[in-house]
């Protein structure tokens, strides 16, 4: 992500359990420039905190987060609140902004920028270190789309195992 810029920079705030937006911002050389932005926090996963899917759903298995939400943290309507209100924002600042966040939190926002109810998030995979572009369709400037999704090395598939644990990174 060498040569990233933005004119505004907004990162998810280093003192979260999982702060890899705010890692991910440093790495990019673009920490000291950038603002801390609440509503960029990941998800917050309450009881599930350092959880696998696979462990969560032995006790409920068709559980979904992004329909189901987290008991002790936030409800899928809580994270669409945010995720509304940051567009909300964006939408209002004359620029560019680079935005560096969590990849569950990434996928609602994306979701959220097309229109689409969260429970729709799930279907959008964030690979660590991405670069994804939202923004508006070209030639239809009021017509929010996903103009880029995954960019970058990282952007291949990654196999696990174990799964990825909610909450750490």
């Amino acid at each position: 992500m060498a040569g990233l810029s933005g004119e505004h920079i907004l990162c998810a705030g280093a003192d979260q359990p999982a702060a890899a937006g705010a890692r991910t911002c440093d790495l990019a050389g673009l920490g000291a420039q950038a603002q801390i932005a609440a509503d960029l926090s990941e998800w917050d996963y309450g009881t599930y905190e350092g959880r696998t899917s696979a462990e969560i759903r032995v006790e409920r298995p068709d559980w979904s987060v992004c329909r189901d939400g987290c008991p002790g943290g936030e409800t899928p309507t809580q994270v669409s609140e945010r995720a509304d209100r940051l567009i909300a924002g964006v939408l209002a600042v004359e620029g560019t902004i680079a935005l560096f966040s969590h990849g569950q939190f990434g996928a609602v926002l994306a979701a959220r920028w097309i229109g689409l109810e969260i429970a729709e998030a799930e279907h959008f995979t964030l690979a660590p270190a991405s670069v994804s572009i939202l923004g508006p369709k070209p030639g239809h400037p009021h017509l929010p789309a996903i103009c880029q999704w995954n960019g970058g090395p990282s952007a291949a598939p990654r196999q696990s195992t174990s799964g990825s644990r909610y909450g750490q990174s």
